[in-house]
């Protein structure tokens, strides 16, 4: 079968810039999954890197021209939009080549099967969850969706008009091809890679685990973290450094630790697989698994870069947000991190729902004290990132039997809901606007910052403290005069103004 894999153009969006979490990064190695497993099984498949490659809507559809699939697979990443452009484009070139069937894959479609099914005619299946297995199922036999399990498609006699079941997960990631990579999925060298699935924990604003659906080929539990063998996870790394020359590789997994002990031993033999091999490499890992063992010897092996899901500077923020840590876990794996020369990225939710002013205070003591502002690439996330509510977490089922959820206008995927108080709702929005009004400037000079340009670096130092202080004295001011003070005053105004001028745009 002759199949087209899309990753379609997309756009950021001005006002979105620091919601960075629309998907997990792990979704970046679908495709090339996907068309490995296609391939091996003999069908002819194609990337086309829309996206990757900066292409329009014209160049996608030459593309496709050329290509002439009879399966079309769109990997839909949700963009803070309505997706009427690609429903028209999926339309457009279903009919125009004679495309026999459109598929939408990945996390989003995963839960938002229904809407994207009623919204858009042209598509005609859903890869629900994990897609190798489903692809190739139908790949062999699209004609009969009935029999496959993992797809998501318009049945009259369903319940609400769609039939929908859970992709059969791969038991053992060992089993699969390594993802096909274009030169345009790899800038600058830099390979996302892939060293497990799933997560052992249960945080209530991550959709991770419910997209693995958690059962096996036969209804059995396969649990929540799955590991490919550290042989495996070389092997790849030894090819790819043999056919392009690249030495810098992150790992996309939402969890590179895996539980306890033996989560602790894989990463040690992975550790000393790895050394020697002359890579430099980044992680993302639970605060909770950080300890002097394994990151001295990841760091012997070549480990450059981690990020390190804190969340938040209380114990009781922590304890709603199902995190299964504490402070304690934070600013010790903190401590260790920089005993190892590693300054680590980390997540935070500073503005919860429920948040109160006093939440916000020990957040922001909790970062101060942990020197987590001192670079402005770290504080303008910190200093207002808040909880994202997307469709499949725990937090949106449970804001939605609470009848708090506002969804967005055009989907239900995205939804907000009201802060409790309006002192924390006055000051999540004058930090919005004052760090996307800082993104706007880091967007075309954060490389210089990353390269240690001098003049850059100065200043964003001196923003990085304009927005600490700023941070504070808003807080105080609502503190002590309540939110109308803040949100009737140019406060905010008079910092973005601020930063013009230190940074020369005024």
């Amino acid at each position: 079968m002759k199949i087209t894999l899309l990753e379609p153009p997309r756009k950021a969006a001005p006002d979105r810039s620091n919601d960075i979490a629309n998907t997990t990064l792990s979704a970046c190695l679908n495709s090339g999954y996907a068309a490995a497993v296609l391939e091996k099984a003999g069908h002819q498949v194609r990337i086309i890197e829309g996206y990757m490659e900066g292409m329009d809507w014209n160049d996608v559809e030459r593309s496709i021209a050329r290509s002439q699939p009879e399966l079309l697979a769109v990997h839909m990443v949700y963009n803070w939009d309505d997706n009427r452009e690609l429903y028209a484009f999926l339309s457009k070139v279903k009919e125009e080549f004679g495309i026999r069937y459109v598929a939408a894959y990945g996390y989003y479609p995963t839960f938002a099967a229904r809407e994207i099914l009623t919204a858009c005619e042209s598509i005609d299946y859903i890869l629900v969850g994990e897609i190798e297995n489903t692809f190739l199922d139908l790949a062999s036999n699209p004609n009969d969706p009935v029999f496959i399990q993992g797809l998501a498609y318009r049945d009259p006699y369903a319940k609400r008009g769609v039939r929908m079941s859970m992709g059969k997960l791969v038991a053992n990631l060992d089993d699969l091809p390594f993802p096909i990579r274009s030169a345009s999925s790899m800038p600058g060298g830099e390979v996302n890679i892939l060293g497990s699935r799933g997560c052992y924990g249960s945080c209530t604003f991550c959709y991770i685990n419910p997209y693995y659906g958690l059962r096996g080929e036969n209804g059995e539990t396969v649990g929540r973290w799955r590991p490919r063998s550290p042989q495996n996870i070389v092997d790849e790394i030894d090819q790819i450094s043999l056919e392009t020359g690249a030495d810098y590789f992150y790992f996309t997994d939402p969890n590179f630790y895996g539980p306890g002990k033996r989560g602790r031993e894989r990463v040690l033999h992975l550790a000393e697989l790895l050394e020697g091999r002359h890579i430099r490499f980044g992680i993302e890992a639970r605060a909770n698994d950080i300890e002097p063992e394994t990151i001295r010897a990841l760091k012997k092996a070549g480990l450059q870069d981690i990020l390190v899901g804190l969340e938040s500077g209380r114990d009781e923020s922590l304890e709603r947000l199902g995190k299964k840590t504490s402070v304690a876990d934070n600013e010790r794996a903190l401590a260790v991190l920089r005993e190892n020369g590693i300054e680590p990225s980390v997540g935070f939710i500073m503005f919860e729902p429920d948040s109160s002013l006093e939440d916000l205070r020990v957040n922001f003591d909790f970062l101060k004290r942990n020197r987590l502002l001192d670079r402005l690439e770290t504080a303008v996330n910190v200093l207002y990132h808040h909880q994202i509510i997307l469709q499949g977490s725990p937090s949106y089922n449970i804001l939605r039997d609470e009848g708090k959820l506002i969804l967005s206008d055009h989907s239900e995927y995205e939804a907000e809901t009201s802060y409790e108080l309006p002192g924390t709702a006055a000051m999540a929005e004058a930090m919005r606007r004052i760090t996307n009004h800082i993104f706007d400037y880091m967007q075309d000079t954060w490389q210089l910052s990353a390269d240690g340009d001098d003049t850059i670096r100065e200043t964003y130092d001196k923003i990085s403290v304009l927005l600490s202080d700023s941070f504070e004295k808003a807080l105080d001011l609502v503190e002590h005069s309540g939110p109308a003070a803040l949100e009737k005053s140019d406060f905010v105004q008079k910092v973005n103004d601020t930063v013009d001028r230190i940074a020369g745009r005024s």
